[in-house]
Protein backbone atom coordinates (compact mmCIF):
# COMPACT_ATOMS: atom_id res chain seq x y z
CA UNK A 1 0.00 0.00 0.00
CA UNK A 2 1.14 3.50 -0.74
CA UNK A 3 2.05 5.72 2.16
CA UNK A 4 1.12 8.92 0.29
CA UNK A 5 -2.43 10.02 -0.54
CA UNK A 6 -3.29 9.46 -4.19
CA UNK A 7 -4.44 12.42 -6.29
CA UNK A 8 -8.19 12.93 -6.10
CA UNK A 9 -10.00 12.22 -9.39
CA UNK A 10 -13.04 14.25 -10.45
CA UNK A 11 -15.42 11.61 -9.07
CA UNK A 12 -14.12 12.35 -5.60
CA UNK A 13 -12.83 8.84 -4.96
CA UNK A 14 -9.09 8.71 -4.55
CA UNK A 15 -9.01 4.93 -4.88
CA UNK A 16 -10.46 2.29 -7.21
CA UNK A 17 -13.83 0.74 -6.40
CA UNK A 18 -16.02 -1.83 -8.12
CA UNK A 19 -19.30 -0.70 -9.69
CA UNK A 20 -21.48 -2.48 -7.12
CA UNK A 21 -21.47 -5.03 -4.31
CA UNK A 22 -24.42 -7.20 -3.30
CA UNK A 23 -25.63 -7.30 0.31
CA UNK A 24 -27.08 -10.77 0.80
CA UNK A 25 -25.66 -12.44 3.90
CA UNK A 26 -27.10 -11.91 7.38
CA UNK A 27 -23.80 -10.23 8.40
CA UNK A 28 -24.04 -7.78 5.47
CA UNK A 29 -27.71 -7.02 6.08
CA UNK A 30 -27.03 -6.42 9.78
CA UNK A 31 -24.18 -4.04 8.86
CA UNK A 32 -26.62 -1.95 6.79
CA UNK A 33 -29.10 -1.76 9.65
CA UNK A 34 -27.28 1.15 11.32
CA UNK A 35 -27.70 4.82 10.48
CA UNK A 36 -24.09 5.53 11.51
CA UNK A 37 -22.75 2.80 9.22
CA UNK A 38 -24.86 4.03 6.32
CA UNK A 39 -23.50 7.55 6.90
CA UNK A 40 -19.94 6.20 6.96
CA UNK A 41 -20.57 4.53 3.59
CA UNK A 42 -21.89 7.84 2.25
CA UNK A 43 -18.84 9.74 3.52
CA UNK A 44 -16.52 7.19 1.93
CA UNK A 45 -18.25 7.82 -1.39
CA UNK A 46 -16.46 11.21 -1.30
CA UNK A 47 -12.92 9.94 -0.65
CA UNK A 48 -10.93 7.57 1.53
CA UNK A 49 -10.87 8.58 5.19
CA UNK A 50 -9.33 7.53 8.49
CA UNK A 51 -11.31 6.70 11.60
CA UNK A 52 -10.16 10.05 13.03
CA UNK A 53 -11.56 11.95 10.02
CA UNK A 54 -14.82 9.98 10.09
CA UNK A 55 -15.21 10.58 13.83
CA UNK A 56 -14.74 14.33 13.33
CA UNK A 57 -17.27 14.42 10.46
CA UNK A 58 -19.81 12.45 12.51
CA UNK A 59 -19.10 14.24 15.81
CA UNK A 60 -18.74 10.82 17.46
CA UNK A 61 -15.96 9.28 19.59
CA UNK A 62 -13.18 7.52 17.67
CA UNK A 63 -13.89 4.27 19.53
CA UNK A 64 -17.53 4.28 18.43
CA UNK A 65 -16.64 5.05 14.81
CA UNK A 66 -13.84 2.47 14.88
CA UNK A 67 -16.35 -0.19 15.93
CA UNK A 68 -18.70 0.69 13.06
CA UNK A 69 -15.82 0.79 10.56
CA UNK A 70 -14.82 -2.72 11.69
CA UNK A 71 -18.39 -4.01 11.19
CA UNK A 72 -18.43 -2.55 7.64
CA UNK A 73 -14.99 -3.99 6.90
CA UNK A 74 -15.96 -7.45 8.20
CA UNK A 75 -19.14 -7.34 6.07
CA UNK A 76 -17.06 -6.63 2.95
CA UNK A 77 -18.34 -3.10 2.24
CA UNK A 78 -15.12 -1.19 2.97
CA UNK A 79 -11.40 -1.92 2.98
CA UNK A 80 -8.10 -0.26 3.78
CA UNK A 81 -7.07 1.51 0.58
CA UNK A 82 -3.85 3.10 1.86
CA UNK A 83 -1.86 3.81 4.98
CA UNK A 84 0.24 6.68 6.32
CA UNK A 85 2.85 6.83 9.08
CA UNK A 86 1.87 9.28 11.82
CA UNK A 87 4.62 9.42 14.41
CA UNK A 88 5.06 5.82 15.56
CA UNK A 89 1.65 4.65 14.35
CA UNK A 90 0.21 3.59 11.03
CA UNK A 91 -2.98 5.45 10.11
CA UNK A 92 -5.37 3.46 7.92
CA UNK A 93 -7.55 5.09 5.27
CA UNK A 94 -10.74 3.23 4.43
CA UNK A 95 -12.61 3.23 1.14
CA UNK A 96 -15.70 1.59 -0.24
CA UNK A 97 -15.38 -1.74 -2.00
CA UNK A 98 -17.99 -0.54 -4.53
CA UNK A 99 -19.76 2.65 -5.53
CA UNK A 100 -23.21 1.13 -4.99
CA UNK A 101 -24.59 -1.45 -2.56
CA UNK A 102 -27.44 -3.57 -3.94
CA UNK A 103 -29.58 -4.98 -1.12
CA UNK A 104 -31.11 -8.46 -1.41
CA UNK A 105 -33.06 -9.24 1.74
CA UNK A 106 -34.20 -7.46 4.87
CA UNK A 107 -31.60 -5.53 6.91
CA UNK A 108 -31.77 -5.31 10.70
CA UNK A 109 -34.14 -2.38 10.29
CA UNK A 110 -36.82 -5.04 9.80
CA UNK A 111 -38.33 -3.53 6.65
CA UNK A 112 -37.66 -4.70 3.10
CA UNK A 113 -37.75 -1.17 1.70
CA UNK A 114 -35.66 0.40 4.49
CA UNK A 115 -33.92 2.73 2.04
CA UNK A 116 -37.23 4.42 1.25
CA UNK A 117 -37.70 5.23 4.94
CA UNK A 118 -34.10 6.45 5.14
CA UNK A 119 -34.70 8.79 2.17
CA UNK A 120 -37.87 10.12 3.78
CA UNK A 121 -36.03 10.77 7.06
CA UNK A 122 -33.08 12.61 5.54
CA UNK A 123 -34.79 14.60 2.75
CA UNK A 124 -34.72 18.37 3.25
CA UNK A 125 -37.87 20.03 1.93
CA UNK A 126 -37.65 23.77 1.39
CA UNK A 127 -40.53 25.77 -0.01
CA UNK A 128 -39.89 26.89 -3.59
CA UNK A 129 -36.89 24.56 -4.11
CA UNK A 130 -36.68 22.46 -7.28
CA UNK A 131 -35.81 19.35 -5.26
CA UNK A 132 -36.83 16.94 -3.83
CA UNK A 133 -38.79 15.60 -6.76
CA UNK A 134 -40.31 12.12 -6.88
CA UNK A 135 -42.51 10.07 -9.14
CA UNK A 136 -44.25 6.73 -8.70
CA UNK A 137 -45.46 4.62 -11.62
CA UNK A 138 -47.06 1.18 -11.87
CA UNK A 139 -46.90 -0.92 -15.04
CA UNK A 140 -47.99 -4.48 -15.70
CA UNK A 141 -45.00 -6.24 -17.29
CA UNK A 142 -42.99 -9.43 -17.22
CA UNK A 143 -40.36 -10.01 -14.58
CA UNK A 144 -37.73 -9.96 -17.33
CA UNK A 145 -38.83 -6.44 -18.35
CA UNK A 146 -38.76 -5.33 -14.71
CA UNK A 147 -35.20 -6.67 -14.35
CA UNK A 148 -34.19 -4.71 -17.48
CA UNK A 149 -35.54 -1.51 -15.90
CA UNK A 150 -33.67 -2.34 -12.70
CA UNK A 151 -30.44 -2.68 -14.68
CA UNK A 152 -31.04 0.79 -16.18
CA UNK A 153 -31.61 2.22 -12.69
CA UNK A 154 -28.35 0.63 -11.53
CA UNK A 155 -26.50 2.29 -14.42
CA UNK A 156 -28.01 5.63 -13.41
CA UNK A 157 -27.16 5.03 -9.73
CA UNK A 158 -23.54 4.29 -10.63
CA UNK A 159 -23.40 7.43 -12.78
CA UNK A 160 -24.85 9.43 -9.86
CA UNK A 161 -22.28 7.98 -7.43
CA UNK A 162 -19.43 8.86 -9.83
CA UNK A 163 -20.60 12.45 -10.46
CA UNK A 164 -17.92 15.12 -9.95
CA UNK A 165 -18.00 16.54 -6.43
CA UNK A 166 -18.95 20.19 -6.10
CA UNK A 167 -21.36 22.45 -4.26
CA UNK A 168 -22.05 22.59 -0.56
CA UNK A 169 -24.94 20.13 -0.23
CA UNK A 170 -25.21 16.34 -0.46
CA UNK A 171 -28.05 15.06 -2.65
CA UNK A 172 -29.58 11.60 -2.45
CA UNK A 173 -30.72 9.22 -5.17
CA UNK A 174 -33.18 6.39 -4.56
CA UNK A 175 -34.28 3.89 -7.17
CA UNK A 176 -36.45 0.80 -6.92
CA UNK A 177 -38.36 -1.67 -9.02
CA UNK A 178 -40.62 -3.88 -6.93
CA UNK A 179 -43.53 -6.29 -7.34
CA UNK A 180 -46.90 -5.19 -5.99
CA UNK A 181 -50.25 -6.80 -5.27
CA UNK A 182 -52.18 -4.13 -7.19
CA UNK A 183 -55.09 -5.35 -9.37
CA UNK A 184 -54.55 -6.18 -13.05
CA UNK A 185 -56.88 -4.97 -15.79
CA UNK A 186 -57.44 -7.88 -18.21
CA UNK A 187 -56.36 -7.50 -21.83
CA UNK A 188 -59.11 -6.19 -24.14
CA UNK A 189 -59.55 -9.51 -25.96
CA UNK A 190 -60.15 -11.21 -22.59
CA UNK A 191 -62.73 -8.62 -21.46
Amino acid sequence: MSTDPAPQPTTGLDYLAEEFVHAETPEQLKALGSEIRMTILDLLNERAASVTELAAALSKPKGTVGYHVKVLEDAGFIKVVRTRQVRAMTERFYGRVAHTVVVHGVPDTGHKMFMLQEAMNEAVVEEGAALPATTLRHVRMSEEQAVEFWEQIMELAISFAKAPRSGDRVFGFLGAVYPTDLPVLPDEEEA
